[in-house]
């Protein structure tokens, strides 16, 4: 059985990843907005209609993790240069091999912080912009 707070949390990473609102991400996998709210919320599950939309659309995104968390997201071997690749069986952190790595290639007169996300387990996250 799904957990509603824990697929909740996964959205909203999935969201982050890819930089969208609740309803950049609803127009992109073409479902209503209210449905994105609802799910976020822990008000309804995801139907089976859904999960497929969100995998379609999102080749990162594994059918497994997605449903039950186990794996690893983004699903590509080589993730995008600035994001580090999230295991949520280490909690949800960024390897710190990763974190080395990207530390490594980040050109600092180049980079400005942008916001910060804090992801909480209930579900929930706030977000601070610089």
């Amino acid at each position: 059985m799904i957990n509603n707070s824990q697929f909740a949390s996964r959205l909203t990473t999935i969201m982050t990843y890819y930089q969208l609102s609740a309803s950049g991400f609803a127009d992109k996998i073409q479902v209503p907005r209210s449905s994105i709210s609802h799910l976020l919320s822990g008000r309804n599950k995801p139907s089976l209609d859904f999960v497929l939309k969100v995998i379609k659309e999102f080749k990162e995104v594994e059918l497994y993790w997605l449903l039950n968390g186990k794996g690893t997201f983004p699903a590509s071997t080589s993730p995008a240069p600035d994001k580090g690749q999230i295991d949520e069986r280490k909690g949800g952190d960024t390897p710190d091999s990763a974190i080395t790595a990207h530390h490594r290639t980040i050109d600092r007169s180049k980079k400005a912080l942008e916001k910060i996300v804090f992801f909480y387990t209930d579900g929930t996250f706030k977000e601070y912009m610089a």
